[in-house]
């Protein structure tokens, strides 16, 4: 029994042996093969890792190389520089081409052999430095900044943006009315990342919150991939996306030029308030009180007379300061300032209140003029147009001056958005060559002030094509001097009111007195110097200054005028310098800079 026993106990002993020793043989066996191939591939990385950083020392030597240069000479252009230039590039063409024989030679032992891998970097480092020495300092800083592109301040942004247009784009592929976890999932991605970027523009506004807002949609924008892989359906999605974009933007448009031209159009409530206040103010005068001095002035021939055709009581005042303080003898100087009725008691009050210091000034009334006939009324009526100032009997009263004014032989003609900024009495001593109209070109072609006559005028209707050139130089209104002998010989203002006349009856020419003016004093203008009239400052930001400072009058042509809040705010101050903020009326008024 006990040797039964014994038996039995070496028996289980020697299968427990056995089932621990084996497992422990044969993990032996496979670790023996595993270690085997495990070296030989750690000698192959160890030879690539090698490689590496003996790449890493090489261009780390190149960089300590090129950071102990010289900064460059600030020298933008220099003849002498082109020989250097093109000796550079032989030289960077034959280095590369040693630096490739030097590779092909050595690259086949580049792994086993560490001498040659050595000499190879020390050569390498050679060339380099020679080809530092022969290259110009200016070159060698310039390729260091190139091998830094600087990245796009907004990269980021835009990436955002198009993430959530294409997450719109996938979310237009479900159906309308369904509510599934991938629409819930899209949608709230789309709402947080819109939240996150808020009105952010650069890359530097973001938070880390809309990186990470960024990430989450990246993995919502993958699993819709999957579930939507048709490209066809996506391309015809944002070809609809970028159609309905493109007629919103071009809906914002038309809405913006007609709130821009209605702003234009309507008088701020500032100036209505300052009319109302003067008009009031008028009328509480005593009939010897409402008389301008020095009347006698009015009528001779021998002063400076200005015409000015305005129902703004302001921008006149702003004409007339800036005329006489640029004046060297303001004294002769003559104003004569038509309005309308309705602001005739306005107009008078204020320069009866702020007279314009040795000059002379007459304030009239356009249904003042008897000699205006009825005829003459009608035909102004038929200049149709949306824009009132356009068809408005003040903007066609230039074309009367010799009437306006029987006694005067030359006068200059300023529209009320003008500063004066030099002395004009020097326009009457200039030869218009027995011209009628003295004017400043407006036909050089790539400015924005180009005018052609085709623009405004229907050269296709014979009656014009026949009697007028569509490459005949176009000028400008605003600043003009007009030798009225000369238009009552001509008898130019019948030869107006022919073609309004001609203009009602056919499709002749755009509203407004400027393409009248072409037709009227056509082959009956002088070209006065540019510096004379600068155009442009009512609709143009990239006037400068220095054509500002050359200027002897600039003008607000446009819808942006300096009294309206549209207007270009780098412009306003060379009008504002003449207007009496200070004064109690424009305070009261809440008229301001």
């Amino acid at each position: 029994m006990r040797l039964f026993r014994r038996c039995s106990r070496i028996s289980i002993l020697s299968l427990l042996a056995i089932s621990v020793f084996t497992p422990v043989f044969l993990l032996s066996f496979r670790l023996k093969n595993l270690n085997s191939d495990a070296s030989r591939d750690f000698v192959e990385d160890l030879s690539i890792l090698k490689h590496r950083i003996d790449a890493q020392a090489n261009s780390a030597v190149q960089q300590e190389e090129v950071e102990g240069l010289k900064g460059p000479h600030l020298v933008v252009y220099r003849d002498e520089d082109h020989g250097s230039l093109v000796s550079l590039d032989e030289n960077d063409r034959r280095h590369k081409a040693e630096n490739v024989n030097l590779l092909q030679s050595d690259g086949a032992t580049y792994g086993g052999q560490e001498k040659s891998q050595r000499n190879l970097s020390e050569q390498k480092v050679s060339l380099y430095r020679e080809k530092e020495k022969s290259r110009p300092e200016g070159v060698q800083h310039s390729r260091s900044i190139q091998s830094h592109p600087r990245r796009p301040l907004d990269e980021k942004v835009k990436e955002m943006k198009d993430k959530v247009i294409r997450a719109k784009a996938y979310l237009s592929f479900a159906p309308p009315d369904s509510n599934s976890h991938f629409v819930k999932e899209i949608k709230l991605r789309i709402k947080e990342l819109e939240r996150a970027m808020g009105d952010v523009t650069k890359d530097s506004g973001l938070s880390r919150r809309a990186t990470q807002k960024m990430k989450a949609m990246d993995g919502t924008l993958l699993k819709a991939s999957r579930i939507y892989p048709d490209c066809s359906a996506m391309v015809n999605t944002l070809r609809a996306m970028t159609y309905n974009a493109e007629e919103q933007l071009r809906s914002q448009r038309d809405q913006t030029s007609f709130l821009v031209q209605l702003a234009a159009r309507t008088t701020p409530k500032g100036l209505h308030c300052l009319s109302m206040r003067l008009t009031t103010e008028y009328f509480a005068l005593q009939p010897e009180e409402r008389e301008f001095p020095n009347q006698n002035k009015l009528q001779d021939p021998d002063l400076y007379h200005f015409a000015v055709f305005s129902d703004n009581v302001l921008a006149c005042s702003v004409v007339v300061n800036s005329t006489v303080s640029t004046a060297k003898d303001p004294e002769k100087i003559v104003f004569h300032i038509v309005t309308d009725s309705l602001n005739l008691p306005a107009m008078s009050m204020w320069f009866l209140m702020n007279p314009p210091g040795k000059a002379t000034i007459q304030i009239q009334s356009i249904d003042g003029f008897e000699w205006l006939s009825i005829k003459y009324n009608e035909d102004q009526q038929k200049q149709k147009g949306l824009d009132p100032r356009y068809a408005s009997a003040l903007n066609h009263l230039r074309f009367y001056l010799p009437d306006i004014f029987p006694s005067v032989n030359k006068i200059v003609f300023l529209d009320h958005d003008v500063v004066v900024r030099k002395d004009l009495t020097r326009l009457w001593h200039i030869n218009i060559k027995g011209k009628v109209n003295g004017a400043v070109e407006t036909c050089v072609e790539g400015e924005p002030s180009f005018r052609r006559m085709d623009m405004f005028i229907n050269f296709t209707d014979p009656s014009v094509a026949t009697r007028f050139d569509a490459n005949t130089c176009t000028w400008a209104y605003g600043m003009n001097v007009f030798d009225l002998q000369k238009w009552r010989k001509q008898n130019l203002t019948a030869l107006y009111h022919k073609y309004l006349e001609l203009g009602s009856k056919r499709r002749l020419l755009k509203a407004g007195s400027l393409p009248l003016g072409w037709m009227t004093f056509y082959k009956h203008t002088h070209a006065l110097d540019r510096t004379w009239h600068l155009l442009g400052l009512g609709y143009d930001s990239g006037v400068t200054r220095a054509q500002i400072e050359q200027a002897a009058v600039i003008h607000y042509d446009g819808v942006m005028k300096p009294w309206l809040d549209l207007g270009i705010q780098k412009y306003n101050s060379y009008w504002n310098k003449h207007v009496s903020y200070e004064h109690p009326y424009l305070q009261q008024c809440n008229l301001h800079e």
